[in-house]
């Protein structure tokens, strides 16, 4: 693939260890060590203030800022309002001095500089000898956490301990609303009201153009004797703080911060003051031991179910574990009305923005892992369904379509041949309902909501698509599939084959309601004015829908006239050419068939089970020398094909790019927020390739063939309210379930009844 990893952290089964700190390296370990619990999320930029290169980011799920794009530039169905995930308050923001001299790590003299984040515990800290002077010392540890089980609480302790001297520190802490937006260059907050109410220093923000609020409220906790006198600026407010620091004896600072988001805007300043404060003094009797205890409890049931141990790799060990880590922190299902950016809550790239990788590449960690998360991601779409409405009338459309780039529901894609042309997340939509239900049964789901959304898409679908003149066929023109280096093209393999999905799933669950749930049926049709005429057009255009394909040589074309483009070797490309959109003209990008990231061969793993093994190979052999993988999603769904075919050293290659993306830097942008749904694409790697594991067929089935760098491997699954043990080393397979549980699955295509005593096989290499 031509990527070379930059390596320069500790490897280790469950940490992720810093020695040592370097400059070049400081963005790129802000974006590793980032901390979130899916209602809010912060790199870890030092508590301490640091003149060097940074982005100080705090981050909250769905806060957002907007801007407004000039009606003169553009034309209808184009986007004219922009949004992005706004940077906030810096609850972190504490000032170290001694002596008169400020803590910088840039400019001080420090040494033994080490920084871990303990993925066992959800844990940050931090550690170094700061030399104020040839003749004193004194070591300074930071620790950090945001709460898993108090969503609105983060955690913060500094430990000072004097080496050789005794003295006053002088700290300056509080909450800060002063900090730059990056990406826009200047700060998005007014601070209408700050104070201190009972034992609590309070600050509100407002967002200058959403009108979004964020009230944060913190208190202190000083182990030794202190003085302490209050600070207020514009946009902070905060404690000047003195403590008597006696030599080698720790003293421990810890502040407790309470934070309160208010997205509607209608809900007035005085109000959202009341609800903050109400909210800080729930947490009033808190102690930081307390809330530790209580993260370290959380993680510990988390990795009861969710761990993956791999035996002869530590690299990946630690790569996986991490990927599981940030799946957890990042989302867990706290809110229905909270979806998945593609940097999740570590950086300012996308603007924060969810895309139509949430149902396809992160929905199956979370119906494996966290069902209730599972069901909350697809709660999400149902609550935003409205504005996909809207967003279809926009487009000319009937129906739901769903936005490409989303924080609120809306589309915010400012690039109308992405807004316009793809329909993948709509038909992603229909296709994580589509999972959902087939792997969890949750009917009450289908039925109350789900049913409503299928058929909101399938509108859109049959008035978005068309009948061709020659062939009387249907499908989609003028659009944009998964490989976005083609655009404006016809019937895209990829779009029409999961346009007739969304039509066949559509019709079968409104049968499978007319037996099972015929009142909700008659309901659901009175409120949409559902017409029978609707189904069978739906009908037809599933049957008639034209899916290119050359059946001399069984290879679909991805889109029509893709066979007849100019062939580019793409490892003749420059590596410094690399990321092409910084390098090429936008257009010489679309100008042969070099293929961004899997689109026909995407299809092919969605609905893995529905091609033989030779369409498969056929349409790999094709389609994979073609692709540059300038997406960070490829990777891993060629892992997935290559392990199935049998090219396991390809497979390998593959992996080894996805689990360490972001602690390795391959692709040069971790500086810029982690790569989440890549992420979660490197769970599915491991448990969808190397495992062999299917779940879009009548009953889940596993195919392993194990890595020859490894001894072997195991995971925990939870399937049908079971948690399934899986076990696999160079000789067999094992699966085990729980005492009086039992289910049954495919192993190497011969079902198997599974419960606690479970099941040994031969593994086929």
């Amino acid at each position: 693939m031509g990527k070379i990893a930059d390596k320069y952290l500790k490897i280790d089964p469950w940490k992720i260890i810093e020695q040592g700190f370097e400059p070049r390296h400081g963005r790129v370990s802000e974006s590793i060590f980032s901390l979130a619990n899916e209602y809010m999320g912060v790199r870890d930029y030092f508590d301490e203030g640091y003149s060097g290169d940074k982005l100080i980011g705090s981050y909250f799920n769905g806060v957002f800022e907007e801007a407004k794009i000039p009606p003169a530039t553009h034309y209808k169905g184009m986007v004219s309002r922009a949004c992005f995930m706004a940077n906030t308050v810096d609850w972190l923001h504490t000032r170290i001095s001694i002596d008169g001299q400020t803590l910088d790590i840039a400019k001080s003299s420090i040494k033994d500089f080490s920084r871990c984040l303990d993925m066992k515990k959800g844990i940050l800290t931090r550690q170094f000898i700061w030399n104020v002077s040839p003749e004193k010392s004194i070591k300074l540890a930071f620790e950090r956490f945001l709460s898993m089980t108090d969503h609105v609480l983060g955690c913060q302790r500094v430990i000072f301990e004097p080496l050789n001297f005794s003295t006053k520190i002088n700290i300056k802490t509080g909450l800060d609303f002063s900090i730059i937006h990056e990406s826009c260059g200047k700060n998005l907050w007014s601070c209408p009201k700050k104070g201190i109410q009972d034992s609590f220093l309070g600050i509100l923000g407002k967002t200058l153009t959403s009108g979004h609020k964020l009230f944060s409220a913190c208190r202190f906790d000083i182990s030794s004797k202190a003085e302490m006198k209050l600070i207020e600026e514009e946009k902070f407010i905060g404690m000047d703080i003195l403590i008597d620091l006696k030599q080698g004896q720790k003293s421990a600072f810890d502040k407790m911060v309470t934070n309160h988001a208010e997205k509607n805007p209608n809900i007035s300043i005085d109000d959202v003051w009341s609800k903050g404060m109400e909210i800080a003094k729930n947490y009033n009797a808190i102690t930081y031991d307390a809330e530790y205890q209580k993260q370290v409890e959380y993680w510990a049931n988390t990795w009861s179910n969710s761990d993956i141990i791999i035996d002869g790799d530590l690299e990946n060990q630690q790569g996986i574990r991490y990927c599981i880590f940030q799946m957890h922190q990042t989302y867990h299902g706290q809110d229905p009305s909270l979806n998945i950016g593609a940097k999740g809550l570590t950086g300012e790239a996308y603007n924060g923005n969810a895309f139509w990788d949430t149902e396809t590449y992160c929905l199956p960690f979370y119906i494996f892992n966290n069902p209730k998360a599972a069901r909350n991601l697809l709660e999400y779409r149902y609550k935003t369904l409205p504005k996909a409405m809207q967003r279809a009338k926009e487009l000319d459309c009937d129906g739901a379509f769903y936005p490409i780039a989303t924080l609120d529901g809306s589309e915010t894609c400012g690039l109308w041949q992405h807004a316009s042309l793809q329909l993948q997340a709509s038909t992603g939509v229909v296709y994580g309902i589509w999972h959902y239900d087939k792997l969890l049964n949750d009917k009450d789901f289908l039925y109350d909501r789900g049913i409503e959304i299928l058929i909101q898409v399938s509108r859109m679908l049959a008035t978005r698509g068309q009948w061709a003149q020659k062939t009387g066929k249907f499908g989609f023109f003028a659009v944009m599939g998964p490989d976005e280096f083609q655009m404006m093209v016809n019937n895209n393999c990829y779009t029409n084959f999961m346009g007739r999905k969304t039509f066949e799933f559509t019709l079968a669950a409104i049968d499978e309601m007319k037996t099972n749930a015929p009142a909700k049926l008659s309901a659901i049709s009175e409120k949409l004015s559902l017409k029978s005429h609707e189904l069978e057009n739906w009908k037809q255009m599933a049957e008639k829908m034209y899916i290119p394909l050359d059946n001399q040589t069984g290879i679909y074309e991805q889109h029509d006239g893709f066979f007849n483009l100019p062939h580019i070797d793409i490892d003749s490309i420059p590596v410094e050419d690399f990321p092409l959109y910084h390098s090429w003209s936008y257009d010489r990008i679309y100008r042969n068939d070099m293929i961004k990231q899997p689109d026909v061969l995407m299809f092919m793993f969605l609905y893995n089970q529905e091609f033989p093994l030779k369409t498969k190979k056929v349409n790999y052999d094709y389609y994979e020398p073609r692709c540059i993988h300038e997406s960070s999603l490829s990777p891993s769904i060629h892992s997935i094909l290559a392990a199935e075919l049998g090219e396991k050293k390809q497979a390998y290659e593959f992996f080894n790019f996805s689990t360490r993306l972001d602690l390795d830097n391959y692709n040069r942008n971790t500086a810029e927020g982690l790569h989440l749904t890549s992420i979660a694409a490197a769970w599915m790697n491991i448990v969808y390739g190397f495992a062999g594991m299917r779940s879009d067929g009548g009953i889940l089935s596993f195919n392993p063939s194990l890595p020859q760098q490894w001894d072997g491997f195991s995971f925990k699954l939870v399937y049908h309210n079971s948690v399934l043990n899986v076990d696999i080393n160079n000789r067999t397979v094992e699966f085990k379930i729980p005492v009086g549980d039992c289910r049954t699955i495919r192993v190497y295509d011969k079902e198997y009844k599974i419960d606690e005593k479970g099941i040994k096989i031969n593994i086929l290499q």
